[in-house]
């Protein structure tokens, strides 16, 4: 059986919400890393371009492995050998070093993903098993910088920060974070104590914190574009994997 979706542009575009010659510095980083290898089993029935697509098929779509099978045209096995051997290939690439004299601001916050392997997740506040992850984007280019591991839905920011490597890969950078994060060192807004109202320069202060720390909010929302991170059937480390997938489609989406 003959499948219906192959890397070209129509299908690419439509299907990954990334331009063609995007999705072609996708196949190449795939590549590079030792995708078009062996797969320790048949040989591939797909190109790698074709199963590079069908990766970000899966996670901008969240369709099932039964569902992707006759698009692509192989069995359902093969869709998931596919996606356990190259999910990882996708990871993002690691944050950049500082630069000696070069200011760089940086803004952390979490979201909840909801998560069907109670492993990785808790009950939480959106009444759902989810996994709390913690994401940095460059305050200026929007680019997801770096991504923890996910931490149980019913963990505090703060804690989650402090266990994750996130800390160390923001050493001689400035962070922005909401008030979630007080105590860890990170540049948060002023708070409001009891009958000792916030000073004007305080007030305007948290205005423009809002309004720079909202940026990482919108990245959320572009990266919950792939549904695959609206509810993740995913078990053990395919969350972490599928995020750092979609960091790095993110990041190419938003690369003029």
């Amino acid at each position: 059986m003959g499948g219906v979706l192959r890397a070209e542009p129509v299908w690419v575009e439509t299907f990954t919400g990334l331009r063609i010659d995007r999705f072609v510095k996708l196949v190449k980083v795939v590549r590079e890393r030792g995708g078009n290898g062996p797969g320790g089993g048949r040989p591939w029935r797909l190109p790698l371009a074709d199963r590079v697509l069908l990766v970000a098929v899966y996670y901008r779509t969240n369709l099932t492995m039964r569902q992707l099978a006759p698009l692509f045209g192989i069995s359902p096995a093969t869709v998931c050998r596919v996606i356990q051997r190259l999910r990882p290939l996708l990871a993002l690439e690691p944050a950049p070093q500082p630069i000696a004299d070069v200011d760089r601001l940086w803004i952390v916050d979490g979201t909840l993903i909801p998560v069907r392997d109670r492993t990785v997740g808790a009950s939480s506040r959106n009444y759902r098993f989810s996994a709390n992850v913690q994401v940095i984007i460059d305050a200026d280019s929007r680019l997801v910088v770096a991504s923890a591991r996910p931490a149980p839905g019913n963990k505090a920011d703060a804690h989650v920060w402090r266990d994750s490597d996130l800390p160390a890969t923001a050493v001689g950078t400035t962070v922005l974070a909401d008030g979630a994060y007080l105590g860890t060192g990170l540049i948060v807004p002023h708070r409001r104590r009891a009958g000792r109202p916030l000073l004007r320069g305080q007030e305007e202060d948290n205005a423009e914190h809002r309004r720079v720390r909202a940026r990482v909010e919108h990245t959320f929302a572009r990266m919950k574009n792939w549904k695959i991170l609206r509810d993740c059937r995913q078990k053990g480390d395919g969350l972490h994997h599928a995020v750092q997938a979609v960091a790095t489609m993110h990041n190419l989406a938003m690369t003029r």
